[in-house]
């Protein structure tokens, strides 16, 4: 199908969708606009965010660019999770790696492809908007990208996810002032801490957590600890470790 009659389609599910049963800080934030993508991250166009996020659109194609952010505090290597909130309209309630949200056409900054710049300013952005860090503790240039990811996931039928996600790694001490609207609980956690809560069946992740999880966190993790520098772990070790060129299909 064409970007247009995407477009028109997802306009016309759209249409037939009511958000006023939902948190009304969560229904504004979904006319941000996310940037549409091909499947080799090509940007093709912008759609607000809950056109995006109707299974009625995925299941016809479309698609958008994401992040997946890891925070890891350099003491100790312990890797900072957050569990969203129950207003969050998308995968309430879920644990989840420490900030996954989108790079925004609403930004030009957030647009820039050179170096992953956009994804990293918007990275910065959202830490600051759903955990209270200040950008100061997360500059841009300590991001660590490393792969991309092409996945799909519906959430409750209605809602979903279909993105090429941008997986970046940055260790510092943060300052965690939670925003309530978006996350409801977070801890940090060790690698058997965080095998352990995979196994409790009383836990719910999201699913592009599982699968990076099930795929690339572990080893990467494991070098993490091993290229340690003057006794703490440090993000930007892991340059090289991962041929970032191409778009991986977990789909």
């Amino acid at each position: 199908m064409s970007e247009s009659r995407a477009v028109i389609a997802a306009r016309a599910a759209l249409a037939s969708v009511d958000l006023s049963t939902y948190d009304p800080e969560q229904s504004r934030l979904m006319d941000e606009r996310c940037i549409l993508v091909d499947e080799q991250d090509n940007a093709i166009g912008a759609m607000d965010k809950k056109t995006c996020h109707l299974m009625e659109n995925i299941n016809k194609g479309l698609l958008h660019r994401a992040f997946s952010a890891f925070v890891f505090r350099p003491s100790d290597g312990k890797l900072l999770l957050q569990q969203r909130a129950t207003e969050k309209i998308t995968f309430p309630d879920m644990w989840t790696n420490t900030c996954c949200s989108h790079p925004l056409d609403d930004f030009e900054a957030e647009k820039v492809e050179k170096d992953q710049l956009g994804v990293r300013v918007a990275a910065s952005r959202k830490l600051e908007h759903e955990l209270g860090i200040p950008p100061s503790q997360t500059p841009i240039d300590m991001f660590q990208y490393l792969t991309r990811i092409h996945y799909l996931a519906p959430s409750n039928g209605l809602w979903g996810e279909h993105e090429v996600d941008y997986i970046l790694f940055i260790t510092a001490d943060v300052t965690v002032t939670p925003n309530l609207n978006e996350i409801r609980d977070h801890k940090y956690v060790d690698k058997a801490e965080l095998q352990a809560m995979f196994e409790d069946p009383a836990n719910s992740f999201t699913p592009w957590f599982k699968l990076i999880a099930r795929d690339f966190l572990f080893g990467w993790w494991d070098e993490l600890m091993k290229r340690k520098q003057d006794g703490k772990v440090n993000a930007k070790s892991l340059s090289g470790l991962v041929d970032g060129s191409k778009v991986v299909a977990m789909v």
